[in-house]
């Protein structure tokens, strides 16, 4: 058996959390799972930095505060219902660009990569699903910097030559991403790499998610970078997320 890939099998792990309701090691989820201790603890260590679970004094894992309880286990189930009510909408911004589609939620001060569809083409960008992604640097977390708002870290580290660092330049950018209803990232997390997003909203307005397109800049140009921008904006604008609680 290869159960489910990626957030997928995230998910898995953390709903045999809630239903054992017993503390469980590495071990019991990657028998549970039918999968290598290292890849358990791979996956573990990803929900971890997320906040989902936390790891005892004697090394088992429980679900983290952020689950914890009937209203976690709530947000578990929207998290779910966000990513198959949004699915469609990846699937059709892949068709129509020919590039990858990405959905992140905010886990603290980063954004959480939910799911994506990849680009048909060889030459692609895929961040994994799973993968925490700094704010300031990525159209994922610049939209919800954008969007949200929310307070921009307090640190603002550089990862290429392109990553904005300073203060006063990040709120430049983000409000012309206000402006234009679409962040961007021009090679500021990854060298080669243009990415837009902007806000997936519930029925009230407020922002759940983030959605957007990457791929490399062999085929993105400035010009198509805008162009993909525009997409993004336009088809996400179409739909609507019928839920008040998304994890935060």
């Amino acid at each position: 058996m290869r159960v489910l890939q990626s957030l997928q099998r995230g998910l898995a792990v953390l709903d045999f959390l809630v239903e054992s309701r017993t503390p469980a090691r590495t071990s019991d989820v990657a028998a549970h799972f039918d999968i290598d201790k290292a890849n358990a603890s791979r996956l573990l260590a990803t929900l971890e930095a997320a906040g989902y679970v936390e790891r005892a004094a004697d090394r088992r894992y429980v679900l983290g505060a952020k689950l914890n309880g009937a209203a976690g286990t709530q947000q578990l189930e929207e998290l779910i219902a966000l990513r198959e009510r949004a699915r469609s909408l990846l699937v059709g911004l892949v068709e129509a660009s020919g590039e990858c589609a990405h959905m992140a939620v905010l886990v603290g001060d980063k954004v959480w990569y939910i799911d994506k569809i990849s680009s048909p083409h060889p030459l692609r960008v895929d961040h994994p699903v799973g993968a925490l992604a700094p704010l300031h640097c990525t159209a994922l977390g610049k939209a919800y910097l954008a969007f949200a708002p929310r307070v921009a870290p307090r640190d603002l580290p550089r990862f290429t030559a392109g990553t904005i660092v300073e203060r006063k330049a990040l709120d430049t950018d983000l409000a012309e991403a206000r402006r234009r209803g679409y962040a961007q990232d021009d090679e500021e997390f990854s060298p080669g790499v243009r990415c837009v997003a902007t806000a997936i909203r519930d029925g009230s307005g407020r922002m759940v998610a983030a959605v957007g397109l990457s791929g490399p800049t062999a085929r993105i140009d400035l010009d198509r970078l805008d162009d993909l921008g525009r997409l993004v904006r336009d088809r996400t604008m179409e739909i609507s997320v019928p839920t008040d609680r998304i994890p935060a």
